[in-house]
């Protein structure tokens, strides 16, 4: 038997089945807690706003034109959830500035044959990653989590954020070289404490 669709799914629900929006519930809720986490940097407020997402957009899957996928669909309501959230807090969505960083940079992630030796264990430089992924402002860690580790593209990114396509792609560029410097620096205080 064949794997649904989630527009198979998603037709099955307005016709009257709603335990099946469980199926796509367990299909999503992985990365949309992923890109939740980037953004809130708290697992129980990005447990809240995955459910709630997932809630709103139950109660609004009459509305789901299925002109996009509903991953991107419900990933917007998530991104919108997480910057409600931190409006709420008072956070900043974004706290590098729109002229700092624009301009290119030619600098490369180091290759692993690059790295300290103490750092090339694979575990602990996997750490470093997550955690300077964690520290970074909350669009660009949501952004680059969508576009590096769930794959979307820049058009899919732009539908989430409501953000013009030349601004996803000056985030996303710079994104990379944030993380690089951060754990560059946590690889560099490792070095100091050993």
């Amino acid at each position: 038997m064949e794997t649904p669709t989630d527009h198979e799914i998603i037709r099955r629900v307005r016709g009257g089945e709603t335990r099946s929006f469980i199926d796509l519930v367990d299909r999503h809720k992985d990365k949309a807690m992923t890109v939740a986490i980037r953004m809130l940097k708290n697992r129980e407020d990005a447990e809240e706003a995955v459910q709630d997402a997932f809630v709103r957009a139950f109660r609004a899957l009459d509305r789901f034109e299925e002109r996009s996928s509903f991953s991107t669909w419900l990933y917007r309501i998530v991104f919108n959830v997480c910057s409600t959230a931190l409006s709420k807090r008072g956070e900043p969505l974004e706290s590098v500035s729109h002229a700092e960083g624009d301009g290119e940079r030619n600098d490369e992630i180091p290759d692993i044959g690059e790295l300290p030796d103490a750092i090339i264990e694979q575990k602990e430089f996997k750490e470093i990653v997550l955690d300077a992924l964690n520290e970074l402002p909350p669009l660009y860690g949501g952004m680059l989590t969508m576009f590096l580790l769930d794959d979307l593209s820049y058009e899919e990114i732009v539908k989430i954020t409501g953000l013009p396509l030349g601004t996803v792609k000056a985030r996303l560029f710079r994104a990379p070289a944030m993380l690089r410097d951060a754990v560059l620096q946590r690889m560099d205080l490792k070095e100091i404490a050993r």
